[in-house]
């Protein structure tokens, strides 16, 4: 849940209902502050999540100060001398991360939300995994998490925790924008695309919207021009200088051919909401109400 859906409030609220909550905000400033607030608001352990494809070494530098660093898209490698963890999608990925140092990895299934880096089920990728790696090396589970019943048969499947995304946006404290949460509460179906996939050209999760409805077929295939246009920004997306994509980002319409991965969130432009990515899993069709993140902790709780 990048882009400053999971800040602060939410990570705290989870970390002092006995979970792990995670910041997952962009660039060296935000990551400091939203740490800072959260220490503010409890003692327990905190992470902080950063994608590989934009991060900079500042971005490692402040993320040192949280108790778990969570990496994700890319080569595994070891960036902080404290607690790192690595999000996987393959096997192959997860024995990298662990030959690379991590201290635990989380695989990732198909079914997850937001972007995609597993092409099978989880419990399946769990159990591939499970083979490979040492008995006693931890291995979390994301993709299909949203009820205790899914938390327990990822544990008697072998996974050490249960990671979930889906189900904490439709959270009180998540700062997804609240016409965000309701289209998901609404939300019957996914699919998985690249369309906004600028700077960042990879399979995503989303709950159709205007977007979508405009530009993809019925094989959710993105237009050549949209697909080109995001392999060719890729390169030097991490090097823009932030007014730029702001500016990006603002003019952004749902039949645009420059589409950002930013979700809308409750501080954000309001046009993501039909020209952004809705990002949410397979069990957003399992979710009914947005309650309390500690109270989401608890029922999901074996």
């Amino acid at each position: 849940m990048g882009g400053g859906i999971s800040r602060h409030e939410l990570a705290a609220a989870v970390s002092e209902a006995g979970g792990l909550g995670t910041i997952a905000v962009a660039g060296p400033e935000a990551i400091e502050r939203e740490l800072a607030a959260a220490r503010v608001l409890t003692d327990r352990p905190i992470a902080v999540n950063v994608l590989l494809p934009f991060a900079r070494r500042s971005w490692f530098e402040a993320a040192a100060a949280a108790d778990v660093v969570v990496t994700f898209w890319g080569r595994p490698h070891r960036h902080t001398s404290g607690c790192w963890i690595h999000q996987c999608g393959s096997v192959a990925e997860a024995q990298a991360a662990q030959a690379a140092g991590a201290d635990a990895v989380i695989v990732q299934g198909v079914e997850a939300g937001g972007h995609v880096r597993g092409t099978v089920p989880a419990l399946e990728l769990l159990e591939r995994v499970r083979a490979v790696l040492p008995g006693d090396f931890p291995v979390l589970l994301a993709g299909g998490i949203a009820e205790r019943d899914d938390v327990r048969r990822a544990l008697d499947a072998g996974a050490s925790a249960a990671v979930a995304g889906t189900r904490f946006l439709l959270s009180d404290q998540s700062r997804a924008h609240p016409e965000y949460k309701r289209r998901l509460l609404a939300a019957k179906a996914t699919l998985v695309t690249e369309l906004f996939g600028l700077g960042w050209p990879a399979p995503h999760r989303v709950v159709p919207n205007a977007a979508t409805g405009r530009q993809l077929g019925t094989d959710s295939r993105v237009p050549a021009l949209n697909h080109a246009l995001n392999h060719l920004v890729a390169p030097t997306i991490r090097f823009t200088p932030a007014s730029i994509q702001q500016r990006l980002v603002r003019a952004q319409r749902p039949g645009s051919h420059l589409l950002t991965p930013l979700g809308p969130t409750d501080d954000g432009p309001a046009n993501l909401l039909d020209a952004g990515p809705l990002y949410a899993g397979k069990t957003v069709a399992r979710i009914s109400e947005v309650r309390p993140a500690a109270e989401i902790v608890s029922d999901l709780t074996p």
